[in-house]
């Protein structure tokens, strides 16, 4: 999976992965499908988004009353509580978004600084009448 045992561990210990695992004092954990599932959407998620482990619990956490919310949905037939449902989803979906967008933001600030750079490096080249590329 790429990643340290320290780090799965570590997973555990911040209540991010391992409800399912099986351990034996002194063996190695033995782990679920869904459990490896839920640690490459982990990943997934760190590497892709560089968010921190708090952050990462707050996507999953999100992700996992959408889940629930999804339960209750196939339960009922009520339009009340469906409208309900949906309401509730919609407020994890936003939240899930806005840590998204900050870290886009983020991105989109880190990439006009280097353009900003690169351009004052082209600047200087030309003073010294060397190429541009």
């Amino acid at each position: 999976m790429g990643v340290t045992a320290r780090t799965i561990r570590y997973y555990e210990e911040f209540g991010l992965l391992g409800a399912g695992a099986v351990r034996v004092r002194g063996a190695h954990r033995l782990y679920t499908e869904a459990d490896v599932a839920r640690l490459r959407e982990l990943i997934r998620l760190r590497d892709l988004l560089g968010v921190s482990l708090e952050e990462l619990k707050q996507l999953v956490e999100a992700e996992e009353a959408r889940a629930l919310l999804r339960e209750r949905w196939r339960a009922t037939d009520s339009s009340e509580q469906q409208r309900l449902i949906l309401e509730q989803g919609l407020v994890h979906v936003e939240a899930q978004l806005a840590l998204v967008r900050k870290r886009q933001q983020a991105l989109a600030q880190l990439e006009r600084e280097l353009v900003k750079k690169r351009q004052r490096l082209r600047a200087r080249l030309r003073t010294l009448g060397g190429q541009d590329g």
